[in-house]
């Protein structure tokens, strides 16, 4: 009995040693995985055209039967069923899906998995079985990319490609969708992830091509634009007609900027609604079917749209009315979040475009044909929504393989872009995800914290080993004698297997004369020595490793233990960003509302405790309505270090309450009001963002008056703000006690100004009068301390300075020189001899050595006084 289970779990321990693991990591394997996501993606996409084949067949066959007055109800019911799906399995499925995508390749935690690619295949099926003018290629996309993030968890992929294999799906599922496989390449390097690495290239045009190969295989050639439906004989271009594909171009890069600002408006408009997506969804059914009800029977059929407008037989008023009709349908539907694409509204929408310019080139000069037009116009117009001029370029020119529209489709390819550019920057899915909060950058891959770390520089390596002819009894001594728990098995100095406690757990009652060979697992999952830190994470989760060999061939460098991974994160996270040799991570914004730009400058105010904060907004309010400043509010989050603030999820609940309580204090002072909410490692840096991007004249922040930090004049963000800020800056230390400045009523107030003749007192003058709506000025002390052994003291700048308040407040004005060996001193007890309520200083940048070397004078007045303080420093 003892042998039988002893051949069981030996057979398990050999069983377990056939795995991927030790090609999980390597690109050959990624590539091998590419042309599996390429098959499955073109069957999920040959799928979804024969579901929607089957539901439009449906949908026409019962309007023959009853009427075309059933198509509102259809839309309704359907567009409802597909709602209900998407918002209660799977809401991450609605929309086109293209920008989910984008998103996912950037980094952004977005769901792609089987369930999303289920949802959305029915999803799908539904609202264009419904008759809505969405198109089927965008959510193949997603289906695609979707398939291959799921088979990149079932099947042992390296993190580092997990981002090449959704980036393969989404190109074959375009491929499949097209039958394009070079479209599908080209649109994933062009638009979706914009990357050119080679392993990116590698795996998209193995999975692109599969797909092409795999959807020709089993189903029917799709886009193809066969002779018997556009003879080459009716593909015309000379010279003379460059003027109409020029006029084509801009006319698509004006209207297709114009069709992507209806989608956004029409998201907006149904935000407004504030309803939920089934009723969304259902809404825009109900009206897409009553308006197609009410139409010409051209329109009940969107597959069969665009070949009427291209065989050539279509009148100016019926392609005007497509094109009208398709253009504010389109817009409906997708605003409603209907998962649909718009690859084939755009063509078709690009094809009654073109052909109106066509039949104007051949009533105008008799040359030419409008189906030439009608092609070349779908490039272009989807080029304008878009923005992807090559594969429109490539997505025509497959679809025909015609070498005479090469040049009339780069010509009003190029033109639209450009246009479609100037009127506003960015493709439609670039806006639908600033509009859901997420903000793309061209800066490409963020850094991480631990993207250096290599195997090799983790592992130990000094390893103690075993042999494999060891008897178990050999073996438990060598436990019992050592502190480790694994060991690496050696034979001849090469690597033949691994042995850890929990081998030993099932084991006790064998005999001990068992060899360590019979017992230990066989073929260890290693990891070459330049593997990266994600790819000893990946493989050390996967397979429930507590020891990971490092092996160069068969040759064992070292071992890698969990330990080893919490000590080597630890001491990377500790490494200052100096140490590190990398930049901090620039600060993301994630909740912005902008006020007309109507002021003569912009006043910057940094939120954080809710408690001062009303304080501070009304004296920034005050200033930013007599300086006739805009407003800018800003709440900055911080973020752990490790994890990049774009890819970071957290609670806006309290920012949000903040700036709501902001907004109600600046309503009273009528300027116009900014705010934004960022995520940051580090506040100073990410205010400096601010202040730069903005375009900031005056910052204004809180201050409590003192610093723990040592060799900080002013704490670590005032001083890296004093030093580096370009605009002006004012500190506040506000007062102790209820009745400090700001008050709540209009209460009587004593200034004290201390000066030395530096710009920045000047400039803390000229914020007085903003100051002064806040108070009663009752009288201004400007002081001037001296040396004691001054024997006459010169006052020219202090009553020159007197002079210039007295021209700007309707105030009394006191300069009062002082001679004390102490500056902070002196100034105390002048705030204290003459009740005065709020104590204005300057702090140049020049100024803080000396303040380091003789003592920190402002840190010492704020201290000594319980009025409000206030730090000025000048612009640089």
């Amino acid at each position: 009995m003892k042998q039988e289970l002893f051949n069981v779990l030996a057979f398990k321990r050999r069983w377990k040693g056939l795995h991927w693991g030790n090609h999980a990591v390597e690109t050959n394997y990624a590539l091998l995985e590419a042309c599996l996501i390429g098959g499955v993606s073109a069957i999920a996409a040959l799928l979804l055209k024969e579901g929607i084949g089957i539901l439009g067949r449906f949908r026409l066959q019962l309007v023959e039967e009853t009427g075309v007055y059933i198509l509102p109800l259809l839309g309704l019911v359907l567009g409802g069923l597909a709602g209900f799906l998407l918002e209660n399995l799977s809401p991450s499925a609605k929309g086109g899906g293209i920008p989910q995508v984008k998103a996912a390749l950037a980094k952004f935690p977005v769901a792609l998995s089987l369930r999303v690619a289920v949802v959305k295949m029915l999803g799908t099926m539904l609202i264009l079985g419904a008759g809505m003018t969405l198109g089927r290629r965008g959510p193949t996309v997603h289906i695609g990319a979707a398939l291959a993030a799921q088979l990149s968890n079932w099947v042992p992929t390296s993190p580092q490609h997990r981002r090449q294999m959704i980036a393969a799906g989404a190109a074959a599922g375009l491929a499949a969708g097209f039958n394009t496989p070079i479209a599908g390449v080209l649109f994933v390097v062009e638009e979706l992830s914009r990357d050119m690495s080679g392993l990116t290239l590698e795996t998209a045009i193995l999975a692109s091509f599969t797909g092409s190969i795999v959807s020709r295989l089993l189903g029917p050639t799709d886009l193809k634009l066969v002779a018997s439906i556009l003879p080459l004989s009716e593909t015309h271009f000379t010279s003379p007609e460059i003027p109409f594909y020029l006029i084509l171009g801009a006319l698509a890069g004006v209207l297709g900027a114009l069709f992507n600002r209806g989608i956004l408006l029409c998201l907006r408009f149904y935000r407004w609604l504030n309803v939920s997506l089934i009723w969304q969804i259902a809404l825009a059914g109900l009206i897409s079917g009553a308006i197609i009800a009410l139409s010409p029977p051209i329109l009940r059929d969107n597959a069969g749209l665009r070949d009427f407008l291209i065989t050539g037989y279509a009148t100016w008023q019926k392609s005007t009315f497509v094109f009208i009709a398709h253009f504010c349908l389109t817009i409906l539907a997708y605003g409603s979040g209907a998962p649909g694409g718009l690859f084939a509204p755009a063509l078709v929408l690009g094809s009654s475009l073109g052909y109106l310019v066509g039949m104007a080139e051949v009533a105008t000069l008799g040359i030419g044909y409008a189906s030439t037009y009608a092609l070349v116009g779908m490039s272009a117009f989807f080029t304008a929504v878009a923005r992807v001029p090559i594969t429109a370029i490539v997505i025509v020119f497959e679809m025909t393989a015609d070498f005479t529209l090469v040049l009339p489709l780069m010509i009003s390819s190029v033109v639209a872009y450009g246009v479609a550019e100037t009127i506003k920057k960015g493709s439609l899915y670039q806006h639908l995800l600033q509009a859901s909060g997420i903000e793309l950058r061209d800066e490409g891959t963020q850094n991480e914290v631990l993207s250096d770390l290599k195997a090799v520089d983790v592992m130990k390596r000094r390893v103690e080993s075993f042999r494999p002819d060891m008897t178990l009894e050999e073996v438990l001594a060598a436990f019992a004698r050592s502190a480790h728990h694994g060991f690496p098995v050696l034979d001849e100095e090469k690597l033949v297997g691994m042995v850890t406690e929990a081998n030993l757990e099932n084991l006790v009652s064998q005999d001990s004369t068992t060899r360590l060979q019979d017992i230990m697992t066989p073929r260890p999952v290693t990891v070459q020595p330049d593997g990266s830190l994600s790819d000893v994470l990946y493989l050390m989760d996967r397979y429930q490793l507590t020891h990971l060999p490092v092996t160069e061939g068969r040759r064992l460098l070292g071992i890698i233990t969990r330990s080893d991974l919490i000590h080597a994160t630890a001491d990377q996270l500790k490494m200052t960003p100096k140490t590190q040799g990398a930049k901090v991570e620039p600060s993301y914004l994630v909740y912005q509302t902008r006020s007309p730009a109507v002021g003569k400058g912009r006043l910057l105010l940094p939120l954080a405790n809710p408690q001062t904060a009303e304080a501070l907004v009304k004296i920034a309010g005050a200033i930013a309505q007599q300086q006739g400043y805009e407003l800018e509010c800003l709440h900055i989050v911080l973020v752990p270090r490790h994890i990049a603030p774009s890819q970071t999820s957290v609670s806006l609940k309290k920012s949000h309450q903040l700036l709501k309580d902001a907004k109600r204090e600046a309503a009273a002072w009528d300027v116009p009001l900014h705010v934004q909410i960022r995520l940051a490692h580090n506040l100073a840096q990410a205010i400096l963002e601010v202040i730069n991007e903005r375009h900031i004249d005056l910052l204004i922040m809180g201050w409590k008056g003192n610093t723990s930090t040592p060799g900080r004049i002013f704490g670590d963000v005032v001083d890296t703000l004093i030093r580096q800020a370009p605009c002006d800056v004012a500190m506040i230390k506000l007062g102790e006690g209820k009745q400090s400045f700001p008050y709540r009523d209009y209460l009587p107030t004593n200034w004290l100004i201390p000066i030395a003749g530096g710009p920045n007192v000047r400039r803390a003058v000229q914020l007085l009068p903003g100051l002064q709506v806040l108070a009663r000025s009752r009288h201004v002390f400007l002081c001037q301390v001296h040396p004691p052994d001054t024997n006459i003291p010169d006052t020219r700048i202090l009553q020159e300075m007197a002079a210039q308040v007295k021209l700007q407040l309707n105030a009394s004005v006191f300069p009062i020189p002082i001679r004390s060996a102490s500056v902070s001193d002196a100034i105390i007890r002048l705030a204290e001899s003459e009740s005065c309520q709020v104590v204005i200083i300057g702090a140049s940048r020049e100024g803080l050595l000396q303040q380091a070397i003789h003592g920190n004078i402002p840190e010492a007045i704020t201290s000594g006084v319980k009025s409000t303080v206030i730090l000025v420093r000048s612009a640089m």
